[in-house]
């Protein structure tokens, strides 16, 4: 059996490094992949998709070292199922539910310079799951 994720989007967290109890490195942060659409009455409608991404070996050496918060990246892999097969669904601040998918990466591109994140005059999100 066989199955891929690939998807492009901005760390939500600087990377968080830790060696297993044999030495090899992983790497953990947080992907947010923004969709936006027009519902039934022509408004915008944004979603957010949150994906928590780990590397290991050396591609968790490279993410730690070059990836930062705000970073554009692409990241492929595979999701890895919750302890039911499903993804972890948490309460955000206003009382609605979301949901984060755990990803293995095999490859991740950085697609934004170092120190380059999204110029945005909105506050951080509130309900990031990490």
């Amino acid at each position: 059996m066989y199955h891929r994720i690939e998807f492009i989007g901005r760390l939500g967290n600087d990377p968080e490094s830790r060696f297993t109890p044999s030495g090899t490195q992983v790497t953990n942060f947080s992907v947010a992949v923004n969709m936006y659409r027009k519902n039934a009455d022509g408004e915008r409608d944004d979603e957010t998709i949150w994906f928590r991404v780990a590397a290991w070996g050396k591609l968790a050496e490279i993410c730690n070292q070059y990836l930062s918060k705000g970073r554009l990246v692409f990241v492929a892999g595979e999701i890895r199922p919750g302890e039911n097969g499903s993804p972890r669904v948490y309460q955000r601040n206003d009382e609605t539910f979301g949901a984060s998918y755990e990803i293995n990466a095999r490859d991740v591109k950085f697609l934004s310079q170092k120190g380059e994140v999204e110029e945005s005059s909105e506050e951080e999100p509130e309900d990031t799951p990490f």
